[in-house]
């Protein structure tokens, strides 16, 4: 009996052992998958540095550095001292500077390939730490970076002084005021929200900036579509009272100039679609259908004024002023807080009717302001998705009128033969998006 239950015992043993080297041999697989992944985003980064002439780590430097890491990571977790990790990265950043040390009076210190390796090291920890997909954006990124090296030296080689500041007043308006101001409702009707009010002026000037970034980059190889296209998205007032003018003072140019004031004002509804799909997605299908049938009648107009193009001469420079000037942003954001408050008031006081003679003035010269603030009462639970609609389609075809006169005037006649129909083609095609609602 006693050797049976003996038996029994070392049987039980038995498996369990078994079970237990399964189970160590499982988790040693499984261990092993961090490693195979830091390997794979050293590899990367290191094929980009095996490139480069100067750089005194590639492939099998980049692809152990990640292991390091990894391993750093690993011993750091499992014996409890921190220090271990901090530890590798200081050796390894320090190996990097010392091989860069003996040569002092080489051309290219080191410093991007140095930092390059304390980034691999640091991606190789975040693996083991079960961030994985971070690791492999910014492993993809991080070798983006150091391979456009040429193209990113020629960009910053090109920036103006006013491309600078542009850049700076954008980040000043984004990252120091938005997150200090309240986001709370305040005033009569609770329309005005400082941080709401203050992430549209953020929107519009992102967008301007964009435009006036896609101008700089093309250069000298801007031609007349893509300066219709990129000054749309600046700004097609500007882009409609510079061509205008160009017109007036070189009619050989007429043609051209209708065809980008054409473009610049297709594009504005473009712009007007994607702040209605962002900003308030419940109305994408209504505002679609009447923005998309101006767009459509835009195309047939593009198309035969592209048709009798002139390709003799090239567009002239469209000179944009600062795109996120603070001055500029203050003023947006008062006449969109403005138009916000006027639009609730006029709507409490009068319904629609007052909403639309808001949209009808204040579209004359900015279609953003209504349309934002339409949008904003849209949420608010304050205007109808009809009374938006009309809203918004009032404040585009005052925009149509007031530019085609301003075209008209500054142009001259020439210049109005070539664009009224088109601008009245435009407005037909809203009118008949509007209907289809």
């Amino acid at each position: 009996m006693q050797a049976v239950l003996w038996h029994a015992a070392s049987t039980v043993r038995t498996n369990s052992q078994i079970a237990h080297n399964q189970d160590m041999q499982t988790n040693q697989l499984a261990a092993l998958y961090p490693f195979l992944t830091s390997l794979a985003l050293g590899l990367l980064i290191g094929l980009e540095r095996e490139r480069s002439p100067a750089a005194r780590a590639g492939l099998r430097t980049f692809a152990l550095v990640a292991l390091a890491g990894t391993l750093g990571a690993l011993l750091s977790e499992k014996t409890g001292a921190p220090w271990v990790l901090g530890a590798g990265l200081l050796i390894m950043g320090g190996m990097m500077v010392a091989t860069y040390f003996k040569d002092i009076e080489t051309e290219d210190p080191g410093t991007t390939t140095v930092a390059a390796v304390v980034v691999c090291y640091g991606l190789g920890a975040m693996v083991w730490y079960d961030m994985e997909q971070l690791a492999v954006t910014l492993a993809i990124l991080t070798t983006a970076l150091l391979y456009f090296k040429p193209e990113l030296r020629g960009v910053t080689h090109n920036l103006t002084r006013l491309d600078l500041v542009s850049i700076l007043q954008f980040a000043v308006l984004s990252f120091v005021i938005l997150p200090i101001l309240p986001d709370r409702d305040y005033g009569p009707y609770n329309a005005l929200n400082p941080y709401q009010i203050w992430w549209m002026v953020v929107l519009i000037a992102g967008l301007s900036l964009a435009g006036y970034a896609a101008l700089r980059v093309a250069g000298q190889r801007r031609g007349t579509l893509l300066t219709g296209l990129f000054g749309g998205i600046a700004s097609s007032t500007a882009t409609t009272l510079a061509f205008s003018r160009h017109a007036r003072s070189s009619p050989n140019l007429t043609s051209m100039a209708a065809l980008v004031i054409l473009l610049a004002n297709w594009v504005l509804l473009v712009r007007l679609s994607v702040l209605v799909v962002v900003l308030a997605p419940g109305l994408w299908q209504p505002i679609l259908t009447l923005l998309g049938g101006g767009a459509l009648a835009g195309l047939v107009v593009l198309y035969l004024a592209w048709r009798r193009l002139d390709d003799t001469h090239t567009a002239p420079t469209l000179e944009m002023k600062n795109p996120t000037e603070i001055r500029a942003a203050l003023s947006f954001g008062l006449l969109y807080a403005a138009v916000l408050f006027a639009a609730a008031w006029l709507s409490d006081l009068v319904g629609s009717q007052g909403v639309y003679a808001v949209a009808l003035v204040s579209g004359l010269t900015d279609v953003d302001a209504i349309t934002l603030s339409s949008l904003r009462l849209f949420n608010l639970g304050n205007l109808q998705s009809d009374q938006t609609a009309n809203a918004i389609l009032l404040a585009v075809l005052s925009n149509i009128a007031f530019k085609s006169g301003l075209a008209s005037v500054i142009g001259g006649g020439a210049l109005a033969r070539r664009i009224l129909p088109g601008m009245a083609a435009v407005a037909g095609g809203l009118v008949l998006g509007w209907l289809l609602i």
